[in-house]
């Protein structure tokens, strides 16, 4: 009877304290997360009179993924090129050059006017590190090459976050959430890139507009990417919710998997990551034990989420 009593008294407590951080998680959502629905200006280039235009959601370059879209005028006139190509380069305070995740080659979207890709920036813009891009169009036949300094801050917005691991192939990934920019309490459809980087064969020689192949990453193809979301604040015990789905790649290359958020708060996306062979690349099980009073455990391989 004792032994009763105390555990419904906990369970009083812990029902209390989620009450209570809802709603003060509440009030800063309310604040802090905004969806960006519009695309505007984040650049402008000018290059032997053609002006390039690189549109992102919020005219901002963002620290994780980044769809851009690329007009180019001359005069007030709109130009078709033949072809648009972009390589972000990140150089820190040692001169080191690394990329992010990106497309290249950017499609041509014929009804809309643009072309379209996608960055991936995984530093921010800081002392000492410098992001550029180096683009190449083609019009008429000629080609024409410009490198300019980009600005890209902090992702205030934790449900678009990324991360960059090791493997235990010893490879390099990137994993970065592309949706839901706002979730809400339901079940929400989770879209992710996973990329891996082509290490680069031999040195690359100097040049003005680097060499692309020295400088890239793949979509990762058929693998897995199975989640286990959490509340890891010590008044929610580390509790999941039901019908979760793990992440699986469609055609378009991206995953897609289901989260259900249940209330508002603190999640951790808890992710293993399993190759074609369904062996682990990174990440651990979470343990399944209700733990209010301290934090959860979260898998080596997580991402924080606040809504």
């Amino acid at each position: 009877m004792k032994l009763l009593m105390m555990t419904s008294a906990i369970l009083c407590m812990a029902i209390s304290s989620c009450t209570k951080d809802k709603t003060d998680y509440k009030a800063e959502i309310d604040t802090a997360v905004t969806e960006h629905l519009q695309f505007k200006e984040a650049a402008r280039f000018v290059k032997d009179g053609y002006t390039i235009r690189i549109n992102t959601l919020n005219g901002t370059f963002y620290k994780g993924y980044n769809e851009v879209r690329v007009t180019l005028e001359q005069g007030s006139s709109a130009v078709q090129p033949e072809e648009v190509y972009c390589l972000p380069i990140f150089t820190d305070a040692q001169a080191q050059q690394t990329t992010g995740p990106h497309g290249y080659k950017l499609q041509q979207q014929v009804d809309s006017g643009y072309f379209s890709s996608y960055i991936v920036f995984t530093e921010e813009s800081q002392v000492g590190g410098e992001w550029q891009l180096y683009m190449r169009f083609s019009i008429g036949g000629t080609t024409y090459r410009l490198n300019e300094p980009v600005q890209v801050v902090q992702q205030a917005n934790k449900n678009l976050n990324m991360t960059r691991f090791t493997g235990s192939d010893g490879e390099l990934y990137v994993i970065a959430l592309i949706s839901p920019q706002k979730p809400r309490i339901a079940e929400n459809q989770l879209v992710a890139g996973i990329y891996r980087f082509n290490r680069a064969i031999g040195t690359p020689a100097p040049a003005e507009f680097p060499d692309p192949e020295q400088f890239s990453y793949e979509v990762v193809q058929g693998y897995t990417l199975k989640l286990d979301p959490r509340m890891p604040e010590p008044s929610m015990g580390n509790h999941s919710s039901p019908n979760n789905e793990d992440l699986n790649q469609r055609d378009d290359g991206r995953y897609y998997g289901v989260v259900n958020y249940t209330m508002t708060g603190n999640w951790t996306l808890n992710f293993i990551l399993l190759n074609q062979l369904g062996e682990a690349v990174k990440g651990t099980v979470v343990p399944n034990d209700f733990t209010p009073g301290v934090n959860g455990v979260k898998s080596e391989l997580y991402l924080d989420i606040l809504f």
